[in-house]
Protein backbone atom coordinates (compact mmCIF):
# COMPACT_ATOMS: atom_id res chain seq x y z
CA UNK A 1 0.00 0.00 0.00
CA UNK A 2 1.52 3.62 -0.95
CA UNK A 3 1.18 6.41 1.11
CA UNK A 4 0.83 9.92 -0.40
CA UNK A 5 2.91 13.30 1.18
CA UNK A 6 2.02 16.86 0.45
CA UNK A 7 4.68 19.85 0.37
CA UNK A 8 3.49 23.21 -0.82
CA UNK A 9 6.76 25.54 -2.08
CA UNK A 10 7.35 28.96 -1.76
CA UNK A 11 10.27 28.91 -4.00
CA UNK A 12 10.53 31.01 -7.10
CA UNK A 13 13.32 28.80 -8.52
CA UNK A 14 11.85 25.97 -10.32
CA UNK A 15 15.53 24.76 -11.51
CA UNK A 16 15.67 24.31 -7.85
CA UNK A 17 13.44 21.20 -7.99
CA UNK A 18 14.55 19.35 -11.12
CA UNK A 19 17.90 19.51 -9.71
CA UNK A 20 16.66 18.31 -6.20
CA UNK A 21 15.14 15.42 -8.23
CA UNK A 22 18.39 14.16 -10.48
CA UNK A 23 21.21 15.18 -8.15
CA UNK A 24 22.32 13.37 -4.65
CA UNK A 25 21.90 15.35 -1.58
CA UNK A 26 23.22 15.20 2.26
CA UNK A 27 20.29 13.90 3.65
CA UNK A 28 20.85 15.87 6.78
CA UNK A 29 21.66 19.40 5.29
CA UNK A 30 20.44 19.06 2.02
CA UNK A 31 22.96 20.21 -0.04
CA UNK A 32 24.17 18.95 -3.40
CA UNK A 33 27.08 16.58 -2.94
CA UNK A 34 29.96 17.45 -5.22
CA UNK A 35 32.27 14.90 -6.95
CA UNK A 36 35.79 15.19 -7.30
CA UNK A 37 35.98 17.65 -9.95
CA UNK A 38 33.64 19.70 -7.54
CA UNK A 39 30.41 19.56 -10.03
CA UNK A 40 26.80 17.79 -8.67
CA UNK A 41 26.68 14.01 -8.74
CA UNK A 42 24.21 12.65 -10.52
CA UNK A 43 21.47 10.66 -8.46
CA UNK A 44 22.48 6.76 -9.19
CA UNK A 45 19.06 5.65 -10.40
CA UNK A 46 15.96 7.99 -11.30
CA UNK A 47 13.06 7.87 -13.71
CA UNK A 48 12.05 11.71 -15.54
CA UNK A 49 9.00 12.71 -17.32
CA UNK A 50 7.29 16.31 -17.56
CA UNK A 51 3.49 16.59 -18.57
CA UNK A 52 1.71 20.16 -19.65
CA UNK A 53 4.85 21.43 -20.95
CA UNK A 54 4.85 21.56 -24.15
CA UNK A 55 8.10 22.38 -25.92
CA UNK A 56 9.49 23.92 -22.74
CA UNK A 57 11.51 22.40 -19.26
CA UNK A 58 8.86 22.43 -16.54
CA UNK A 59 10.90 25.73 -15.24
CA UNK A 60 10.30 27.60 -18.38
CA UNK A 61 6.48 26.24 -18.60
CA UNK A 62 5.82 27.57 -14.93
CA UNK A 63 7.53 31.03 -15.70
CA UNK A 64 5.81 31.42 -18.77
CA UNK A 65 2.31 30.53 -16.66
CA UNK A 66 3.31 33.31 -14.00
CA UNK A 67 4.03 36.11 -16.64
CA UNK A 68 0.64 34.95 -18.82
CA UNK A 69 -1.82 35.04 -15.58
CA UNK A 70 0.38 37.49 -13.52
CA UNK A 71 0.54 35.78 -10.83
CA UNK A 72 2.91 33.93 -8.07
CA UNK A 73 4.08 38.05 -7.87
CA UNK A 74 4.78 38.02 -3.94
CA UNK A 75 7.36 36.09 -1.96
CA UNK A 76 4.72 34.46 0.15
CA UNK A 77 2.74 33.00 -2.83
CA UNK A 78 2.62 29.25 -3.17
CA UNK A 79 4.88 28.48 -6.77
CA UNK A 80 4.37 24.96 -6.92
CA UNK A 81 3.41 21.72 -4.94
CA UNK A 82 5.04 18.35 -4.62
CA UNK A 83 3.05 14.93 -4.32
CA UNK A 84 5.50 11.82 -2.94
CA UNK A 85 3.56 8.76 -2.68
CA UNK A 86 5.86 5.95 -1.64
CA UNK A 87 5.22 2.32 -1.80
CA UNK A 88 6.02 -0.02 0.48
CA UNK A 89 9.09 -1.99 0.25
CA UNK A 90 7.62 -5.25 -0.25
CA UNK A 91 5.55 -4.30 -3.12
CA UNK A 92 9.09 -4.88 -5.21
CA UNK A 93 8.50 -8.38 -4.15
CA UNK A 94 5.00 -9.28 -3.39
CA UNK A 95 3.43 -6.92 -6.40
CA UNK A 96 6.27 -7.22 -8.79
CA UNK A 97 6.95 -3.13 -8.67
CA UNK A 98 9.59 -1.92 -10.79
CA UNK A 99 10.69 1.90 -11.03
CA UNK A 100 9.17 1.54 -14.85
CA UNK A 101 6.09 0.39 -13.05
CA UNK A 102 6.25 2.58 -10.28
CA UNK A 103 6.74 5.93 -12.80
CA UNK A 104 3.99 4.68 -15.28
CA UNK A 105 1.38 4.70 -12.23
CA UNK A 106 2.59 8.22 -11.42
CA UNK A 107 2.50 9.51 -15.11
CA UNK A 108 -0.86 8.52 -14.83
CA UNK A 109 -2.35 9.28 -11.48
CA UNK A 110 -0.75 12.98 -12.26
CA UNK A 111 -2.66 13.13 -15.65
CA UNK A 112 -6.08 12.02 -13.87
CA UNK A 113 -5.47 14.53 -10.87
CA UNK A 114 -3.55 17.41 -12.15
CA UNK A 115 -4.03 17.73 -15.76
CA UNK A 116 -3.87 21.34 -17.09
CA UNK A 117 -0.96 22.11 -14.58
CA UNK A 118 2.72 21.96 -15.58
CA UNK A 119 4.90 18.84 -13.93
CA UNK A 120 7.51 16.59 -13.56
CA UNK A 121 7.28 13.53 -12.27
CA UNK A 122 10.22 11.87 -11.02
CA UNK A 123 10.79 8.15 -9.79
CA UNK A 124 13.50 6.87 -7.46
CA UNK A 125 14.11 3.29 -6.19
CA UNK A 126 14.90 4.25 -2.76
CA UNK A 127 15.40 7.28 0.06
CA UNK A 128 18.33 8.52 1.77
CA UNK A 129 18.19 5.99 4.78
CA UNK A 130 18.27 3.22 2.18
CA UNK A 131 14.64 1.25 2.71
CA UNK A 132 13.95 0.20 -0.65
CA UNK A 133 10.92 1.97 -0.86
CA UNK A 134 10.62 3.17 -4.54
CA UNK A 135 8.93 6.45 -4.62
CA UNK A 136 7.13 8.67 -6.61
CA UNK A 137 7.60 12.72 -6.94
CA UNK A 138 5.17 14.98 -8.78
CA UNK A 139 5.60 18.36 -8.96
CA UNK A 140 3.35 20.73 -10.25
CA UNK A 141 3.28 24.28 -10.88
CA UNK A 142 0.66 25.97 -8.70
CA UNK A 143 -1.36 27.18 -12.19
CA UNK A 144 -3.48 25.61 -14.30
CA UNK A 145 -2.78 26.52 -17.72
CA UNK A 146 -5.84 24.99 -19.24
CA UNK A 147 -9.61 24.97 -18.59
CA UNK A 148 -10.35 20.60 -17.95
CA UNK A 149 -12.99 18.82 -17.30
CA UNK A 150 -14.93 19.40 -13.82
CA UNK A 151 -14.63 16.23 -11.35
CA UNK A 152 -17.19 15.42 -8.76
CA UNK A 153 -14.20 15.75 -6.01
CA UNK A 154 -13.83 19.54 -7.27
CA UNK A 155 -15.02 21.79 -5.47
CA UNK A 156 -14.55 25.72 -6.51
CA UNK A 157 -13.91 26.59 -9.55
CA UNK A 158 -9.92 27.14 -9.06
CA UNK A 159 -10.10 23.22 -9.26
CA UNK A 160 -10.61 23.09 -13.09
CA UNK A 161 -10.35 26.84 -14.79
CA UNK A 162 -7.80 27.99 -16.76
CA UNK A 163 -5.71 30.83 -14.72
CA UNK A 164 -6.14 29.74 -11.60
CA UNK A 165 -3.84 28.40 -8.75
CA UNK A 166 -4.16 25.10 -7.31
CA UNK A 167 -4.89 24.52 -3.93
CA UNK A 168 -4.89 21.13 -1.86
CA UNK A 169 -7.32 21.22 0.55
CA UNK A 170 -8.49 18.69 3.06
CA UNK A 171 -11.01 17.28 0.13
CA UNK A 172 -8.71 17.05 -2.21
CA UNK A 173 -6.12 14.92 -0.19
CA UNK A 174 -8.60 12.41 0.56
CA UNK A 175 -9.63 12.17 -3.02
CA UNK A 176 -5.90 12.14 -4.07
CA UNK A 177 -5.31 9.43 -1.27
CA UNK A 178 -8.26 7.14 -2.54
CA UNK A 179 -6.58 7.20 -5.67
Amino acid sequence: MATLKHIASKNSDYTAIEAYLVYQHNAFTGKQLLDEHGKPKLRDSYLLDTLECGDFSFATACLLANRKYGKNTQRDDIKSHQYIISFDPRDAADNGLTMEKAQALGLKFCEENFSGHPAIVCTHPDGHNHSGNIHVHIVIGSIRTREVERKPYMQKPRDWREGMKHSSTAQTMRHLRVE
